[in-house]
């Protein structure tokens, strides 16, 4: 009797449970669905708001970061509202200089930004405030600025260029894989080998010949768009009612960063094991001044996704613009040939800081094709822009460097043209205002991997220009980017790969 009634009691409580769940979501469901329509403001009926809420803008613009140039350009001021995204965005490079300098308190990365990319980045440097921030970026600062960091850096650059990327370009150029590769595919495996390299001492050898498939590479694609689409939705209470209850995208999100989260914390288990006060890498520098380990994945991964990312956005976007303008690519080679030795394949720090051509190249294609398109900060208070724009508390606001390197009234009447010419002065590169060129932020949050970067990028263009001849292999007139948190050109970057001269190169 006493087990008919506990079983009878247990089926009332498991009842119980399963109802209140389901009215739970029920509310939960509804809650968020009128949070959705006050956030979309089905009211406004402002021309930008309809193109928006119709997608009406897909009939002329291949990207979202289009249409918002094309905002931006009628702009007076060079400053729109999106009121249904909560958004400001601006060009104006007086913003620019206020947001990132001026009031930077006024403008932190914000509780939203960092809610949507805590699960894979949690408190690492690039999506965290006050303190925290500090602490990484002094740490950060000492590590990447020293001598013996930067030697470190480009001798893994140096390394994997020699032993993988020429191999392979020059496999591909004797007419294995019929002499095409997808070149952003090539990029995203040799920068993602380097940084893994440098930042766990951990080789995933993504270049390796046969071009392997690696799960961690993978989970880490996986986990960086998913994130970015979270920013996506007009309200967060979608993606949030997703990973309460483990199902769609953040199921997979979800999946991600557990094979992400399972390497770091190997490897930090391996140094502690093993030592780490001998090692170069920059997990075994941080773990000699944090003890947390959860804390130490969280800032490793988040100089993953800088260092991979970035550099290989970057690079896609250089090699695409160089493959119409052979004039200068022309001038490129000239200036290899003069600096760098007979039979060189890869040139030092010292020859790489008298490439001011290259240089001048470099800054002209991100200046077209920055790796971060635009990048967001949250209000704190109510405020009001250099351009009289106000800023209410909590609001959204976005520069916008992607637009900016296409604005007239920012960079002049010719701003579409690839010209690394606008970079020289008597032939000497010479860098413009931080705040007209946000490219590597400015202000308080400038990038601090800025010249590892660079180095790694000329480092990679230098190899490749000086000996082989790169052509986009697709018809395309324009790149189609898909949305991310870096610049990732849907369908890849088909090339064709010939040694240098072997071949008539017809830029059209």
């Amino acid at each position: 009797m006493r087990v008919e009634i506990a079983s009878s009691m247990l089926q009332s409580t498991s009842a119980t449970f399963i109802n209140l769940f389901f009215s739970f979501t029920a509310i939960f469901s509804l809650f968020s669905l009128l949070i959705f329509i006050l956030r979309m403001k089905p009211w406004c009926n402002c021309e930008t708001c309809r193109s928006y809420l119709t997608m009406s803008w897909t009939g002329e613009f291949k990207n979202f970061i289009d249409w918002y140039t094309h905002l931006l350009r009628k702009s007076p001021t060079g400053t729109v509202h999106v009121h249904v995204l909560g958004n400001t965005i601006t060009t104006n490079p007086e913003n620019v200089e206020y947001i990132l300098k001026t009031r930077f308190d006024n403008y932190p990365k914000g509780k939203p930004f960092s809610t949507i990319l805590g699960d894979l980045l949690g408190r690492g440097i690039f999506n965290v405030d006050g303190e925290s921030w500090k602490f990484q970026r002094k740490m950060a600062s000492l590590e990447l600025g020293s001598v013996a960091i930067r030697t470190y850096a480009l001798e893994i650059v140096t390394d994997e260029i020699q032993s993988r990327l020429l191999p392979l370009l020059a496999s591909t150029a004797a007419g294995q894989r019929d002499g095409v590769l997808d070149l952003q595919d090539i990029l995203r495996r040799l920068s993602f080998d380097n940084i893994c390299k440098f930042s766990f001492g951990l080789d995933p050898g993504c270049l390796l010949p046969s071009l392997p498939i690696s799960r961690i590479a993978m989970a880490f694609d996986e986990a960086s768009r998913l994130s970015a689409e979270r920013a996506m939705t007009a309200s967060p209470m979608a993606w949030k009612l997703k990973r309460l209850l483990n199902i769609g995208s953040e199921k997979i999100l979800k999946g991600a960063i557990n094979v992400v989260n399972d390497l770091a914390e190997e490897m930090i288990s391996q140094r502690r094991y093993m030592g780490f006060s001998t090692r170069k890498d920059l997990l075994s520098r941080f773990m000699s001044s944090i003890n947390d380990d959860i804390y130490l994945r969280d800032i490793v991964v988040s100089f993953l996704l800088a260092g991979r990312d970035t550099v290989a956005a970057a690079l896609t976007g250089f090699f695409w613009l160089l493959s119409s303008h052979p004039q200068v690519e022309s001038l490129i080679r000239e200036e290899l040939d003069r600096i760098m030795d007979p039979g060189q394949k890869v040139p030092t720090f010292d020859q790489i800081r008298r490439m001011h051509y290259l240089n001048g190249a470099v800054y002209e294609s991100m200046r077209l094709f920055p790796p971060v398109q635009f990048d967001s900060k949250y209000a704190v208070e109510d405020d009001i822009l250099p351009d009289g724009t106000f800023i209410q508390k909590g609001t959204r606001v976005t520069y916008h460097p992607y637009a900016m390197g296409r604005m007239e009234r920012v960079w002049g009447s010719n701003c579409l043209e690839f010209k690394p010419e606008r970079w020289l002065q008597e032939g000497v590169f010479m860098p413009v205002c931080p705040f007209k060129y946000p490219v590597f932020q400015a202000g308080a949050r400038v990038c601090l991997g800025k010249e590892l970067a660079l180095a790694e990028m000329k480092s990679v263009v230098a190899a490749i220009v000086r000996r082989f001849d790169i052509r986009v292999a697709s018809a395309e007139s324009e790149l189609r980017f898909l949305p991310g948190l870096t610049a990732s050109v849907r369908g890849g970057l088909p090339v064709q790969v010939g040694e240098r001269g072997s071949w008539c190169l017809d830029p059209n």
